[in-house]
């Protein structure tokens, strides 16, 4: 048994000496003071619960499994009622040699074993226990088990996030590396301001946002700007506007939601095209984040490929994090490719 085992057991063991404890001192007390016989009282709670307590957990442990989770409900009546009558019999026999031969003292006459009202009583007095600590038990093991799958749906929620990332984050810098490689068949002077920037790009995805579910939008309109300064060594004609028209200083985002948008512009807009015209627009409206880029694009050129890994990914990570609260499109007017994305104002706690 592994140490997390052993804690865990120890303090379900100490859940259950504390309930049995506490509910054998509440019922001590409480028929002590009703007959004016504490003696009594704990000598017979003493026997009850000594019943009480294997009664409960075979029931729990063993009947309920066997039978009632595989709905034979017949046997499991069966064997509930054998259980009760081989308990008063045990009770019974123990009453009458350690407490009384009165083997019902609390009734107005006394009683012999086997009569039908002693046996009833009894009977009742298990069930009523059977059933308040079993409800309590499968309270508190729905409770944990709710807990459990909780935390589970929370775990599968990040590593399927965390997947989307890697999956987002080599495909960008595979690109990036792509147009340096190119650079450097050419013996460019551009080769060391790229690999900079790049190391910037990089270091902002492995150390700043890292393990990170939202970082500040001007971290990321930086991002862009670095990435963008990067594909403008490679294009020989590209003009690239950006319009922020809120405050960014206290919005955050998901980290590097709107690399793969920006990153599309210049892998598509640019085929063919001799002067590259992208525009980027975010603005505030409301409680929503509107982000929209658009890039113009050869008309003869198809534009199938237009959805690729970046945005498949992005829009799976949306899912994940904001459910049905946000909305992506893609179209296009005249010889312009405009994609627009909205999501909900996450600010600074």
């Amino acid at each position: 048994m592994s140490e997390i085992q052993k804690l865990n057991f120890d303090i379900k063991l100490r859940n259950h000496i504390w309930f049995w404890g506490s509910y054998f001192t509440l019922n001590f007390l409480r028929w002590g003071a009703y007959f004016n016989d504490y003696e009594y009282s704990f000598k017979s709670n003493l026997i009850e619960f000594s019943l009480h307590i294997p009664l409960v957990y075979f029931n729990l442990f063993i009947l309920v499994r066997r039978y009632v989770l595989k709905q034979k409900y017949i046997k499991y009546t069966i064997a509930l009622l054998a259980s009760l009558f081989a308990v008063y019999l045990l009770k019974t026999a123990l009453t009458y040699y350690i407490v009384s031969e009165n083997i019902w003292p609390e009734a107005n006459r006394e009683y012999h074993p086997f009569e039908i009202n002693h046996i009833v009583a009894v009977c009742i007095g298990e069930l009523y226990v059977l059933a308040m600590a079993s409800s309590v038990y499968l309270t508190l093991t729905w409770l944990r088990e709710r807990e459990r799958n909780r935390s589970l749906r929370e775990n599968q929620f990040k590593i399927k996030l965390k997947y989307l990332e890697n999956q987002i984050q080599p495909h960008f810098f595979f690109n990036t590396l792509n147009n340096l490689y190119a650079l450097s068949l050419e013996s460019s002077d551009k080769v060391p301001d790229v690999i900079m920037k790049l190391s910037n790009l990089m270091e902002y995805v492995l150390y700043d946002v890292k393990g990170t579910k939202f970082v500040p939008l001007i971290k990321e309109i930086d991002y862009i700007q670095n990435y963008i300064e990067i594909e403008k060594l490679r294009f020989e004609n590209v003009e690239v506007t950006i319009n922020l028209e809120c405050d960014i200083e206290d919005i955050k985002v998901p980290p590097l939601i709107y690399i793969s948008l920006v990153e599309n512009a210049f892998k598509h807009g640019g085929l063919h095209n001799k002067n590259l015209k992208i525009k980027i627009n975010c603005k505030a409206v409301g409680s929503k984040l509107h982000f929209e880029i658009l890039n113009n694009f050869v008309i003869s050129q198809k534009n199938d490929s237009k959805s690729g890994i970046g945005l498949v990914n992005t829009k799976k990570r949306l899912k994940l994090i904001y459910k049905n609260n946000f909305s992506l499109h893609y179209k296009t007017k005249l010889n312009y490719y405009i994609i627009s994305l909205q999501i909900p104002i996450h600010n600074e706690d």
